[in-house]
């Protein structure tokens, strides 16, 4: 008998649980599920048939609803209203804060505008890196010149076999021709691209410390350049030479500088911020920069396969320019050529 109260006393508790639980639902179940109707039709795409007042909306019942799975995991409301306010507000917040499209989307936009409005948004930067690696090639040559001794520093191992200072007219003609067939060439291809990957990578990433690392990165690479055009040049090879490496170079070269550049925007924002703070600034030219580091990326795969297969598989020096200069004028024509109109109001 003596304990009959303690049962009583706890089916009051759960029916005073149960009677708080149905009117924290009715006093707020009509923003719930006027919620759940927009992101349903929203979630569906069917934008053209929601009123704006409904848009309009949307914002404040997200709140409101966010609200109330706050107030409801505090006073421990039943297991059924917190999962189902937890999974509406889950659903509003990527139609209210997360992106607004989707990949296929995103893509026909950046391709279609948005990575050559990025690249000309750096178009001072692009100068500056452009005239420092013109510069960097003429150290290279100017020092192998000078001193051939210079060669072996300039010029990493892998491309020291039998390109270096003496040798013959045959030998370095045979580094350029007919090598199609010989798989030493895809690993000389393969590391290339490695090297180059990784100094547009690192001339992007230490662009923070005022561009300054960037140059230099860029200078290095074009000196290695400018001392092999020196060897070939030596040999009367040098129009050879250009077409063997234009293939992929107007395309590999094109992105490092790019990535240069991209450094050199983030470095000169974060030097001379204007009127804006240096965090404001440095912000605005990450989300540019970033922007074209897609395109090195995209530029960098494209170097490869032009690397690893047109430039094996054409074997003369005329087809090898016309590759390369098409290359180059494709992408000067799509950098600073395309210009839709809803990405320059942008």
């Amino acid at each position: 008998m003596a304990k009959a109260p303690t049962v009583l006393s706890g089916d009051r508790a759960i029916e005073a649980a149960a009677l708080r639980s149905d009117r924290f639902r009715l006093e707020r179940e009509a923003d719930w599920l006027r919620l759940e109707a927009i992101v349903s039709r929203m979630e569906s795409g069917r934008l053209r048939k929601i009123p704006d007042e409904d848009l309009l909306a949307l914002p404040v019942l997200y709140r409101t609803v966010a609200s109330s799975l706050s107030v409801a995991r505090e006073t421990s409301l039943d297991a059924a209203t917190l999962a189902y306010l937890d999974a509406l507000v889950q659903r509003a917040w990527f139609l209210v804060y997360g992106p607004r499209t989707g990949f296929a989307a995103w893509l026909r936009q950046f391709l279609g505008g948005g990575l050559s409005a990025a690249v000309r948004g750096i178009w001072f930067e692009i100068l500056v890196a452009l005239a420092v690696m013109v510069a960097g090639t003429l150290v290279g040559w100017l020092l192998v010149a000078s001193e051939p001794s210079w060669y072996y520093s300039l010029v990493p191992g892998q491309f020291t076999d039998t390109r270096v200072p003496g040798a013959s007219h045959e030998v370095l003609k045979a580094t350029l021709f007919g090598n199609a067939d010989q798989p030493a060439m895809s690993v000389f291809a393969t590391y290339l691209f490695s090297n180059n990957a990784q100094v547009a990578i690192l001339a992007f990433s230490l662009g923070f410390a005022f561009g300054i690392p960037s140059l230099l990165l860029l200078v290095q690479n074009t000196a290695t350049l400018g001392a092999m055009m020196w060897l070939y040049r030596g040999q009367n090879l040098l129009w050879d030479f250009g077409g063997w490496i234009s293939v992929h170079g107007t395309t590999e070269l094109f992105a490092i500088l790019l990535a240069g550049a991209a450094g050199l925007h983030i470095g000169r924002s974060i030097a001379f911020p204007g009127h804006r703070g240096v965090l404001q600034s440095a912000a605005a030219a990450g989300r540019r920069a970033a922007t074209v580091m897609a395109g090195v990326v995209l530029m960098l795969v494209l170097a490869a396969l032009l690397e690893g297969f047109a430039r094996q598989l054409i074997d003369n020096t005329q087809g090898r320019y016309m590759v390369g200069m098409t290359m180059l004028a494709l992408w000067c024509a799509y950098f600073f050529g395309l210009r839709r109109r809803e990405v320059i109001g942008a």
